[in-house]
């Protein structure tokens, strides 16, 4: 393998994984789908990467690497105060569930696959994972009822560093097998490889945590050396017990996520971006290192074998884990069908299939094509009929084109008050609960509590927002706000009360905020000077009588547009760098100055049909 020839693959690799995971972002189609298919068209279709051919004896080790660094992120979403919140139901499926569902899985591959036990015990322990990279965007487009959508969320983020646990402990047992030893011997060396990585992580997490608070390590170093630390703690591991690195890793990040670490802000989006990376190129060398004549060798075994996993295994863990709960019937068929596989478990299968022949199991080489099939699967069957499903089920949450505003003053209530009456979903947020009061009293949806606190995602259901606007009376809040949920509801839906950065040198930088609102870019002051001299909001709809610049037309010259309401309930505001125009069936609201008369307005609600039918009586 000439030296050119390795840098083509490694710029094919990194091309086709993260152009899939680009045109998933753009499609919202899965993204592990679309590296799937990369991966098969330039590995066994076109023959333009042959992964043991270009890396070699380099090929496990990085592979190795960058399984421990994703179990390691994996671990790190794991805190053991969200596990209690997350309700009786999760805890059952983690205690029973994952028992049987390994039990059932590893039946499965026996019987049916025709795997030898200790092959089918490794394997069913991986297929525990439910896929968190997976089911999060699913339930993200598909507006689930909050119990099982959290149920599913949890699940998955829980089963995550589980099945990666269980995958490790069977393959310390198999080495320790595989040398000789006795069955007390083997559990006792199975105990002591446990100890030994369990003292490794917790230690490395608790060097971080030591070290990074008191100055030790600059911010700006801060994710590379804590990268380091995980690439040592791996290293060193497998160096003073064999084969306890990846366990020593995960360990380690479920130790650190619990762990209060101020400094955590700093390095997670720099630990999600090289995750990315790495899921990326895994996933592209391993599907692209499939033999697809291997699927020949199962002879239709591996077909029932998915069957029974979809229509025996994951129903049988569901129904005997949640029975006798709170969870109705209808949750419990849906939990139970829905639970696709994703990337992790393909790469740790990837890793030990490299390793299982070499202590001497047969059908190692199989795992990756059949953990494949498994995610293929899983991906089509539950991707294609979560939503249908929870239709027919009636388990579809409440409407996803509402608005959340930050800010409990008088200008957020004349936003909400004006958004409900046209028929859009408002929930207000502030700290201060005298200063919600107004919003209380006039029946608006409202959260109390800090927004920017950690527990707000599990109290708070992001996904039903299509907007958010911070409307406090501090511009610096306000950015801090959007700048933290651009990511969750996107940057092109976090808007602010504040001035525009424009030209001004001393201003927030773009990149620091939301958009600005209004067209005219009025600030946190301008804003609660005309709150008190009664500025108001005024709405028009648009028809064929009435276009857009007719409409314009009939505002005052001081007035602002604010938002148009689409007829389809998307809302556009209006901003500094952002004007739409409105469209016939469309309504655009304007900020006007006292004295403005009420505009004709066809759109109203249930409130004030039934204020009209009690003025007509009267």
């Amino acid at each position: 393998m000439d030296q050119h020839h390795l840098i083509v693959a490694i710029a094919l690799i990194g091309l086709a994984g993260i152009g899939a995971q680009w045109v998933a972002w753009r499609t919202g189609w899965p993204a592990i789908a679309l590296m799937l298919i990369a991966g098969i068209i330039l590995g066994p279709v076109t023959g333009l990467l042959h992964p043991h051919e270009d890396f070699g004896a380099l090929l496990e080790p990085i592979v190795s690497v960058a399984v421990a660094i994703i179990l390691f992120e994996g671990g790190l979403s794991l805190r053991f105060s969200e596990l209690k919140k997350a309700g009786d139901a999760i805890k059952r499926l983690v205690v029973i569930g994952v028992p049987v569902a390994w039990a059932a899985g590893a039946a499965a591959l026996y019987y049916i696959a025709g795997f030898e036990w200790p092959v089918a015990i490794l394997f069913a322990g991986i297929l525990v994972v439910t896929g968190p990279t997976v089911i999060m965007p699913l339930l993200r487009q598909t507006n689930l009822s909050q119990r099982p959508k959290a149920i599913l969320k949890w699940e998955g983020i829980v089963n995550d560093p589980i099945g990666a646990l269980l995958a490790v402990i069977t393959y310390e047992y198999l080495v320790q097998a595989q040398a000789g030893s006795t069955f007390i011997d083997n559990m006792i060396g199975l105990f002591f490889s446990i100890i030994v990585a369990g003292a490794m992580g917790y230690g490395a997490a608790y060097a971080v945590r030591w070290t990074f608070p008191r100055g030790l390590v600059p911010e700006f170093l801060k994710a590379p050396v804590l990268l380091v630390f995980v690439i040592g703690t791996f290293v060193l591991s497998n160096l003073i017990q064999q084969e306890t690195g990846l366990l020593a890793v995960t360990v380690m990040g479920i130790a650190l996520a619990n762990m209060k670490l101020s400094s955590a802000r700093t390095y997670l989006p720099f630990k999600e971006n090289i995750t990315i990376l790495l899921v990326s190129g895994v996933f592209i060398i391993l599907s692209a290192s499939l033999d697809l004549d291997a699927l020949a060798q199962f002879q239709g075994r591996w077909f029932l074998f998915l069957l029974a996993l979809l229509f025996v295994v994951r129903p049988l863990t569901v129904f005997i884990s949640l029975a006798f709960t709170k969870v109705p019937w209808r949750e419990q068929i849906f939990i139970g069908w829905i639970a696709p596989r994703g990337i992790v478990a393909v790469a740790i299968t990837g890793l030990f299939a490299l390793r299982l022949d070499e202590i001497g199991y047969q059908g190692g080489q199989y795992l990756v094509t059949l953990a494949f099939a498994v995610v293929a699967a899983t991906i089509i069957a539950h991707g294609f009929t979560i939503k249908p499903l929870a239709r027919i089920l009636g388990l579809h949450g409440g409407p996803s084109n509402g608005v959340l505003i930050v800010g409990g003053q008088s200008f957020s209530f004349s936003l909400a008050k004006m958004l409900l009456r046209l028929g859009v979903p408002v929930t207000i947020a502030d700290t201060g609960w005298q200063r919600l009061g107004p919003a209380r009293a006039a029946g608006i949806p409202i959260f109390h509590g800090e927004i920017l606190s950690e527990a707000t995602e599990d109290e708070l259901d992001f996904a039903q927002f299509q907007a958010l606007v911070a409307t406090t009376d501090n511009e610096a809040y306000n950015a801090l706000v959007c700048s933290e949920f651009a990511h969750e509801i996107g940057s092109d839906a976090v808007y602010q009360l504040g001035d525009a950065a424009g030209d001004d040198p001393h201003a927030l930088s773009e990149s620091l905020r939301g958009r600005a609102l209004f067209s005219k870019g009025h600030g946190v002051e301008d804003v609660a000077a005309a709150e008190t001299k009664g500025w108001t909001l005024r709405a028009i709809d648009l028809t064929i009588r009435h276009d857009f610049k007719d409409a314009l037309s009939r505002l005052p010259e001081e007035a602002d547009l604010l938002f148009i309401l689409r007829e389809d309930g998307r809302l556009r505001f209006i901003t500094h760098a952002s004007q739409p125009e409105g469209r016939p069936g469309d309504i655009i609201v304007a900020y006007c100055p006292p004295g403005t008369p009420e505009l004709h307005l066809e759109v109203t609600d249930k409130a004030d049909e039934e204020e009209d039918e009690s003025e007509e009586v009267k």
